[in-house]
């Protein structure tokens, strides 16, 4: 029986710095408490505390990090110009992987209190700032703007107060080069019909765009991701992604009729995108009575090989005023139990710890999953990179650990938390901050794509994020995306 239905058409030195301890420490005259993306300033007083004390799981999230070889200090940055994501001259992977390094040698430094970490983080940001410009591609260079520009937003989150990185620089480049892209995606979705697009597709688009707005202090784009993220028309808002809930607790996740590692993918999105808004007090996770909880829990007991229900859709697919299509799906996707992402702890500790709810197949899921590792320990290829990881380490969290926020609709109030210092070691008195396979596109020359990254594994990725433009949301009726798409 359904319940509901809105189904689509379609050993560490003790001492060696100080961690703030306040759930987030706030700039002074920031909109926004900083940090403040997927880790708060509490957030990462605790993995330091934890791994200090020996305390399992986290040294065992601690040793998957330290192991990795993006995690090394002296890594040496690659940036170009301009980075390109399909098509000819594809050069995207050396800013997958810079990114990956400057995350995971920020995060590392935060529990090692290691300065040598923190400055070679801040030494390939301030790289890339210098010298990117440009995205290019066929359509997946929207996939790079929406994915890159969440996990470049929170690697420099962790540093943003070292007294060498060039945080305007950043913002800039933030802003003018990848925020714009997923901004106007989620507008004008590439002059495609509106579910042309899978669901990933949307929630990366959506994730740059929150993640921007944040690092920038800008509430206006704040805001527009978070109301794309209820009310938008796309397939990645979040009665589209999850378009039927049911009586026995668990909601349909759209992209299970796809495959397993897009649905995983979706699913380590949203999840990204909740957790980021919940750390400036905006409850997302517990938005229309927990929906993202019960599509997850649905993909989690599929992911496992569990029976799950599956409501057949239509989707349309094609160019507005060009060739046009639709798909039908009738059931879930086949799946292999042995696949997996590091998107569980985070998902399953806000559930089970932070609210105190009941998630049995997260749970068990998580545990499959743990200890959770990050780019370069799922697989070479960019699908490998989608999420920034850690999980383990990151978001295990004990019972009633509220965290920063979710408590209110509205971003936590700037105000000062007391001293802040740079995040560059306490030696300068610094407080450290907190698939399948792509299809060839019908039409020639339309650059239009229904499946996403010509450059997957088997679980490979594709994603989308939510936006709109000019500080406006504009969620667009069939008619003004024509319009728009004429102009």
């Amino acid at each position: 029986m359904l319940k509901a239905t809105g189904a689509v058409g379609v050993g560490l030195g003790v001492g060696t710095a100080v961690l703030a301890t306040t759930p987030a420490a706030h700039a002074a005259g920031s909109a926004y408490a900083h940090p403040g993306l997927l880790h708060t300033g509490t957030d990462l007083a605790r993995m330091r505390a934890k791994v200090t004390a020996g305390a399992a799981p986290y040294t065992a999230g601690y040793a998957k990090l330290t192991a990795n070889r993006h995690a090394q200090s002296g890594w040496t940055p690659n940036p170009q110009a301009t980075v390109i994501r399909g098509g000819t001259g594809q050069n995207y992977a050396v800013l997958y992987n810079d990114i990956h390094a400057a995350y995971q040698n920020s995060l590392r430094y935060h529990v090692s209190g290691d300065s040598a970490h923190a400055d070679t983080a801040v030494a390939i940001l301030n790289a890339w700032s210098a010298k990117l410009t440009a995205l290019g591609g066929n359509a997946d260079r929207f996939l790079a703007a929406g994915l890159y520009g969440y996990q470049i937003a929170n690697a420099a989150e962790l540093v943003r107060d070292h007294p060498d990185f060039e945080l305007d620089r950043f913002k800039e480049m933030l802003s003018g080069v990848f925020a714009p892209l997923s901004d106007d995606f989620l507008v004008r979705h590439n002059g495609a019909v509106i579910s042309n697009y899978w669901t990933n597709w949307d929630l990366t688009a959506m994730a740059c765009v929150l993640a921007t707005g944040i690092f920038c202090d800008d509430r206006a784009q704040v805001a527009r991701a978070v109301d794309y993220f209820k009310h938008g028309e796309g397939l990645g808002s979040i009665k589209h992604a999850i378009p039927v809930v049911r009586d026995d607790g668990l909601a349909e996740w759209l992209e299970a009729g796809r495959d397993q590692g897009h649905a995983l993918l979706g699913v380590g999105l949203m999840g990204t995108f909740c957790e980021m808004a919940w750390n400036q007090g905006i409850d997302l996770y517990g938005y229309d009575d927990s929906r993202f909880l019960k599509g997850a829990q649905y993909v989690a007991k599929w992911s496992m090989g569990g029976q799950v229900p599956f409501t057949a859709n239509t989707r349309a697919k094609g160019a507005i005023n060009g060739w046009s299509g639709k798909e039908t799906v009738t059931e879930a996707a086949g799946v292999d139990p042995a696949m997996t992402r590091p998107i569980w702890a985070m998902i399953a500790n806000h559930y089970t710890k932070r609210r105190g709810l009941s998630a049995t197949y997260l749970t068990q899921i998580a545990a499959k999953s743990s200890p959770e590792g990050g780019g370069g320990d799922y697989g070479p290829n960019s699908g490998g990179y989608d999420q920034l990881g850690f999980g383990t380490l990151a978001f295990t969290r004990d019972k009633g650990d509220a965290g920063a926020g979710g408590v209110g609709g509205s971003p936590a109030p700037s105000a000062s938390s007391g001293p802040s210092a740079s995040a560059s070691g306490a030696a300068s008195g610094a407080r450290p901050q907190a698939g399948s396979s792509a299809s060839a596109t019908p039409g020639s020359g339309k650059d239009l794509a229904a499946t996403g990254s010509s450059d997957v594994v088997a679980w490979s990725a594709t994603a989308g994020l939510t936006a709109v433009a000019g500080g406006v949301l504009l969620l667009r009726r069939r008619d003004k995306v024509r319009r728009a798409a004429s102009e």
